[in-house]
């Protein structure tokens, strides 16, 4: 087994001018600046970028969480770099990892050492850009990251309150890449590397660029021009209307370039590339990662987001669920990108060679972790379409939804003789694995769930049914809850034939567009009648690109322009939150209440279990009579 400090410092990439001069580098062409620490592991984005670069030929150092409030030492230690900076926030935007639904600041940061908060700024792509173009203002910046990836055209920002330009205006920044980074920055390399300058590349892929002046035509792709920033700042309704386009231009084969007017220049957003084939991302996989933080943080504490993924193993990328509150298919693409059993099995070796490994991996999965290998079985089916989800409001008949290869898999993982279990952690679409609702499913989905529920649970199996409400589960794109109570059925059945006892665990959603306080009520009866009391909970908090946050914004659904009620002062989303409480007996008397207000007197008796009266109280009662 291979203990860190066995592994020389030169296997993570440079950080410090020190750790450069240990390579013997006397200039570097990329430098990377993240917002969180640095982790050399396929699971954390400024890992790979650094990897990708690397693997390209490039000398590249990283930076991670630089110090912005001092002298900005930080970000000249290591002076100009030959090609261009690259600036991430990191896995998360840093307004989600700073702020609750609530906008309470948090007081933790899970991809810091020790779980502190406060080194990176909100933000912080913005703040990092502004830094380097003041400092290097000849330097050409790339920004990157989930957080520019969604905030690439205009968006609401919840936290502000209020509508944002491309993150391209205000962080000055020359280039963006959107989606998972890859594809995009290879190709970018290998223009650089055959001598075209920097400000034309403009015909990249998966990028985005403000243009002044007239945008030049690119005979390999038709245009559309959006509502311009100006137009949405003055007009919710036309905000709204932009969002179908968006999000059917990013998860379309064949998409248009976007266009869009800002302050006087034209945002324009470049086609996707086609989702990664198993060769390509394999590649990324299997580069020389330590899958180690990086030793400069021995003794400042362990990295949370660290110790809950370092004996994790990601086997794809995408989810074709198109839930309206989720980002992962705006960032990593609606089709699945796969990684080959030879890819996974060699990185399962890897992880039971780890430094504390016991025998357990933590989680065999993905964005959604059943979604394996699945694609459309006539892929010019495929290339035509522009729904934003294959399983909403039906599974499409031309996705092959077979979950053997998955279950084959597991049994192959389960068989190595340094993995005692690993489990399945991430969340299982518990729709695919309904008959009711996946009228495509085939015979391979019992014994998918068999598997999981015998050899990869530990003792608590999470689903995400998020709501009971239809009304508001269609706006979510979520099915309807009676194929929730059809999966737990079965779920029951197989824990009492093999004697299991494990809970099942669904996820609920709060305060989400479309729901109403006496939907929360109805939650609240439905859930206590199947005998859950719910652990699994949050608030909806509005995050860019995502149809749930346009609703939030403007009123309106963005492909109806219909409008939805949703909740949005404080008061209004605890009234709704609570209702996840109804065990609690110091909610009763306000339940009762809201309830009765609400002219649902009925959800009395079933939601509350009022204590009887004494023989004391009831003949006392009975003598005032």
């Amino acid at each position: 087994m291979i203990h860190r400090r066995e592994i020389p410092l030169t296997r993570w990439l440079p950080t410090t001018l020190k750790e450069v001069k240990k390579r013997d580098w006397d200039s570097l062409d990329v430098i990377l600046f993240s917002g969180d620490a640095y982790v050399d592991h396929p699971s954390f984005g400024t890992a790979v970028i650094g990897r990708i670069l690397e693997d390209e030929g490039l000398k590249v150092a990283i930076v991670p969480q630089p110090n912005w409030r001092d002298n900005l030492q930080d970000f000249k230690k290591l002076g100009k770099p030959n090609l261009f900076f690259a600036v991430t926030a990191g896995c998360m935007d840093s307004m989600v990892n700073h702020y609750t639904a609530n906008k309470r600041r948090r007081s933790d940061d899970a991809y810091t050492p020790g779980g502190e908060s406060g080194y990176r700024p909100d933000y912080t792509t913005t703040v990092y850009s502004n830094i380097l173009k003041e400092l290097f203002p000849d330097v050409p910046i790339i920004i990157g990251g989930i957080e520019a990836s969604l905030r690439r055209v205009t968006h609401y920002d919840y936290w502000s309150d209020q509508l944002m330009p491309t993150i391209l205006e205000f962080s000055k920044a020359d280039l963006l890449v959107y989606g998972m980074g890859e594809l995009p920055l290879r190709e970018i390399i290998q223009l650089l590397n055959r001598g075209v300058p920097f400000h034309q590349l403009t015909m990249v892929k998966q990028t985005a660029y403000l243009a002044d002046g007239e945008v030049p035509k690119n005979k390999n792709w038709d245009d559309f021009e959006l509502q311009s920033h100006e137009t949405c700042l003055r007009d919710k309704i036309k905000f709204a209307s932009n969002f179908k386009y968006v999000e059917q231009e990013s998860n379309k084969t064949h998409a248009r370039r976007l266009l869009q007017k800002v302050k006087g220049k034209t945002l324009v957003i470049n086609p996707p590339f086609p989702t990664m084939t198993e060769k390509q991302i394999d590649k990324s996989f299997d580069l020389s990662y330590t899958r180690l933080p990086h030793p400069k943080y021995n003794k400042r504490g362990a990295i949370p987001a660290f110790d809950m993924i370092k004996f994790s193993v990601n086997m794809h990328r995408g989810c074709f669920g198109g839930c309206s509150f989720c980002t992962i298919s705006a960032h990593q693409g609606k089709f699945i990108a796969s990684r080959s059993e030879e890819s996974i099995l060699k990185e399962v070796d890897e992880v039971t060679k780890m430094p504390d490994f016991k025998g357990y991996i933590s989680d065999l999965g993905g964005p959604s972790a059943n979604m394996y290998k699945m694609k459309g079985k006539d892929q010019s089916i495929c290339d035509r379409c522009v729904a934003p989800s294959c399983i909403h409001p039906v599974v499409c008949s031309n996705l092959d939804t077979s979950h053997e290869q998955m279950t084959q898999l597991y049994k192959k993982v389960d068989a190595h003789p340094q993995v005692k279990k690993a489990f399945v952690g991430s969340g299982i679409r518990y729709d695919l694995l309904t008959r009711t609702y996946n009228k495509q499913a085939d015979d391979s989905i019992e014994p998918y769930l068999e598997q999981v529920l015998r050899r990869h649970v530990s003792g608590r199996l999470k689903v995400a049914p998020e709501h009971t409400s239809e009304a508001t589960l269609k706006v979510m794109r979520k099915p309807a809850f009676k194929h929730f109570k059809s999966f737990k059925k079965v779920y029951d059945q197989i824990d009492k034939k093999y004697n299991l006892n494990q809970k099942l665990i669904p996820y609920f959603i709060s305060s989400h567009p479309g729901c109403q306080e006496e939907d929360m009520a109805d939650l609240a009866v439905e859930t206590k009648d199947l005998g859950f009391q719910l652990e699994q909970v949050q608030g909806f908090t509005p995050t860019p690109m995502t149809v749930a946050t346009v609703i939030y914004y403007s009123g309106v659904h963005p492909y109806t322009l219909k409008p939805y009620y949703t909740a949005k002062t404080p008061e209004q989303k605890k009234a709704q939150h609570k209702f996840f409480f109804w065990h609690k007996r110091e909610n009763h008397g306000w339940i009762k209440k809201r309830l009765l207000k609400s002219n649902r007197p009925e959800l009395i008796n079933r939601l509350i279990d009022e204590p009887k009266p004494s023989k004391f109280k009831r003949a006392f009662k009975k003598k005032l009579r």
